[in-house]
């Protein structure tokens, strides 16, 4: 099956899915000719049915390309110094996403270290807003068909369940017996973005 196929999975899926079939998969990124490459290995899920999604209230300006069509991106700008990047999934005019909290670094390690302005490898991309800046994403990619250059997804076969845990998502405020266990990570994994 074709990758672009593949993609189309994510139509069908619900962010809680979403967020599980995401880890494995791989994010490329083109800048000047070298290649970016990082495997998903920590994923948070975002409905517009939950009080924590920005699609939560409906569309704004802001979260619009959360409304958009499933594989591609919704970055948004956060803290005043930081991106974050999103896969949007399920239908059109949905307002769901999966949040991508970190990537292992595969290739064109020297370069996401520049782009980082550090040398230690645990450290690149194990967090949400590490991880765009050692791919160079920006507010330019918001809205981004992720089936075209310069930044692609690559949608391996699914990791077995038994490799992953699920977890509350970090950050979010909820009554305890409200919470949802909406982030999967890659059990053993030094690169995901905080161990249980």
């Amino acid at each position: 099956m074709m990758n672009t196929d593949l993609i189309n999975e994510l139509n069908y899926l619900s962010a809680e899915d979403a967020a599980y079939r995401l880890i494995g998969c791989e994010i490329v990124r083109v800048v000047n000719g070298v290649n970016l490459v990082g495997r998903i290995v920590e994923t948070e899920a975002y409905d517009q049915s939950d009080a924590s999604s920005h699609s939560y209230r409906g569309v704004t300006k802001r979260n619009s390309a959360m409304f958009g069509p499933a594989g591609h991106l919704y970055v948004y700008f956060t803290y005043g110094m930081h991106y974050c990047m999103n896969i949007v999934i399920g239908s059109e005019d949905n307002g769901s996403a999966v949040l991508i909290r970190a990537i292992e670094p595969l290739k064109g390690i020297d370069k996401m270290q520049i782009n980082r302005g550090t040398d230690n490898i645990k450290q690149l991309t194990n967090g949400p807003a590490k991880l765009t800046q050692a791919l160079n994403i920006n507010l330019s990619f918001n809205g981004h068909d992720l089936r075209k250059q310069p930044l692609t997804l690559i949608m391996n076969q699914p990791v077995g369940k038994e490799l992953v845990r699920w977890t509350p998502r970090i950050g979010i405020r909820e009554d305890m017996d409200k919470v949802k266990l909406w982030r999967v990570a890659l059990m053993g994994n030094p690169y995901i973005s905080r161990r249980e």
